[in-house]
C-alpha cells in the first residue's frame, strides 16, 4: 500500500508563559482622564497638552511562550523599557490584564508579588550595577541573600551559575578586577541564581563594545539551549534582535505594531515603520533552509511489502517526475525520478526504490541559513529536500520558491 501526502502537520506543545490584554500605562498626575480621553480617540499631543500626561503603553496585547527569547524592540521612547518593566510590576499598569502562568498579576496583593519575583523572574539591566567592596561571589549571591537564603546555599547556587557563564575561577575577584563583558556575566549569573523561569533583560549588552556584545549573545544563547526559561529582551538593536530572538516585538509611539518571528517581519512587514527597519537586511542571514521548504512534492511512505509499481502508478497519476521517499516516522530516504524506477522495474532489481534514488542529491538540514542554500537550490535539477535534526523529512526547496522568497523580501 502507497500514502500520499501533499501537506505536512506539525504537532505543537507551545505553552502561553505570559500574556497581555488591553494594558495601558499613563504617567501623570490624572491618568484616568487620559485613559478615558485615549479611548475616545483623542491625539496622545492633545492629552498631553489637556492633562499633562504622558502615554507610555497603548493597548497592548500578546502572547510569550514558555521557553522562547522574545524581543522587544524599538526606536527611543517608543515604550519598549516600560513595557518590560510592567511584567513585574516595576511599572504599575493604568489598566489591563497580564498574567503569568495563568495568574493576574495586576491583582497580586504585595507579599504574592515579591514572592513571583524571588521564585519566578530575575531581571538583568544594562548597568552592571554590582558591588565593588563584594566579591563575584558574594555579587552573584547577593539576589538569594537579600531574599533570605543561607549562605553555604546561595554561594553553591552562585558557583553554579558562575560555573554558567565560565567565571568559576574568578568567584573570589572583585568588580574592578573584570573586563566589561567579565562584569556582565556576573549580572547574568545573579539573574541565573534563584533559578527563574523568567529573565527579563533590559538592553543588556548595549554598554559592551561590539566583540564582546556577540559573545555575550553567543552565551545567552547557549545558556537557552542548556537550560530552557523563558526571556524577554528589551533592544534597540536590529541585528541583535535578529540574532537571537524566537520572535520580536516592534514598537512605535507606545503601541505594538507588530509581533512575528524575524522572516515573518522581514517578509509581511506592518506598516513602513516596520520596513523601515528591515530595509537593508539581507534576506539569506533571515531565512532559514525550513523557513522556505515546501510541503508539495509527492511523498511516499516506503514499507515492507509496498509495490514499487504502485509507487509508480501514482507518480504517473499525479503527474509527476520526482517523488519523496519517507519512512512511517516520516524520516527522510531519498528521492526517486520516474525515469529511474521505470528503468529499475524493467531490470527487476531487488530494491527498485534504492536502486532508483537521485545520486549525490543530500538533504538540507532545515536550519540551515538561506544563504548557505543558494547554491545548491540553483544548481541542482531538482527540488532539494529539507530534513530536520532527526532526519525527518520538512519539504523541499525549488528554483520557484528560492526566487519568490527573495522577490517577496526585496
Amino acid at each position: 500500500m502507497v500514502f500520499i501526502t501533499d501537506n505536512d502537520s506539525k504537532e505543537t506543545s507551545e505553552k502561553v508563559k505570559i500574556s497581555l490584554k488591553n494594558v495601558f500605562k499613563v504617567f501623570g498626575d490624572r491618568p484616568e482622564r487620559a485613559l478615558k480621553e485615549l479611548k475616545s480617540g483623542k491625539s496622545k499631543t492633545d492629552i498631553h497638552r489637556e492633562t499633562g500626561c504622558t502615554i507610555g503603553v497603548d493597548d497592548a496585547g500578546f502572547e510569550i511562550m514558555e521557553g522562547e527569547i522574545f524581543v522587544i524592540m524599538g526606536l527611543s521612547g517608543s515604550g519598549k523599557s516600560t513595557l518590560l518593566r510592567l511584567l513585574n510590576r516595576l511599572i504599575e499598569p493604568t489598566s489591563g490584564v497580564i498574567e503569568v502562568d495563568g495568574r493576574d498579576i495586576t491583582k497580586m496583593s504585595k507579599p504574592e508579588l515579591i514572592d513571583l519575583r524571588r521564585r519566578d523572574m530575575s531581571m538583568v539591566f544594562q548597568s552592571f550595577a554590582l558591588l565593588p567592596n563584594r566579591t563575584v561571589l558574594n555579587n552573584a549571591s547577593f539576589g538569594l541573600e537579600i531574599a533570605g537564603v543561607g549562605e553555604a546555599e546561595r554561594h553553591e547556587k552562585a558557583m553554579k551559575t558562575l560555573a554558567a557563564v565560565g567565571l568559576e575561577a574568578y568567584a573570589q575577584s572583585k568588580p574592578d578586577e573584570l573586563s566589561g563583558g567579565m562584569k556582565q556575566r556576573v549580572g547574568l549569573a545573579r539573574a541565573l541564581a534563584s533559578e527563574p523561569t523568567i529573565l527579563l533583560m533590559d538592553e543588556a549588552f548595549s554598554a559592551l563594545d561590539p566583540l564582546i556584545r556577540t559573545e555575550m549573545q553567543d552565551e545567552l544563547i547557549r545558556l537557552q539551549a542548556e537550560n530552557s526559561r523563558t526571556i524577554i529582551f528589551v533592544s534597540h538593536d536590529l541585528d541583535e534582535a535578529m540574532r537571537i530572538g524566537d520572535r520580536i516585538c516592534i514598537m512605535q509611539h507606545g503601541k505594538v505594531v507588530q509581533v512575528g518571528t524575524p522572516d515573518e517581519i522581514v517578509s509581511q512587514p506592518a506598516n513602513d515603520y516596520v520596513r523601515s527597519f528591515f530595509r537593508n537586511v539581507d534576506v539569506s542571514q533571515v531565512f532559514k533552509a525550513g523557513d522556505i521548504a515546501r510541503s508539495t512534492q509527492l511523498t511516499i511512505i516506503e514499507r515492507h511489502g509496498v509495490s514499487a509499481a504502485a509507487a509508480l502508478k501514482q507518480m504517473e497519476s499525479a503527474g509527476r517526475e520526482v517523488a519523496i521517499i519517507v519512512g512511517r516516522d516520516r524520516g527522510y530516504h531519498g528521492m526517486i525520478s520516474k525515469d529511474a524506477l521505470i528503468d529499475r522495474l524493467k531490470s527487476k532489481v531487488e530494491q527498485p526504490y534504492r536502486e532508483a534514488f537521485i545520486p549525490d542529491l543530500e538533504p538540507i538540514q532545515a536550519e540551515e541559513s538561506l544563504s548557505d542554500v543558494l547554491g545548491r537550490v540553483a544548481e541542482s535539477r531538482w527540488p532539494v529536500p529539507v530534513v530536520d535534526e532527526n532526519n525527518r523529512y520538512v519539504g523541499a526547496i525549488s528554483k520557484t520558491a528560492l526566487l519568490e522568497t527573495l522577490d517577496r523580501a526585496s
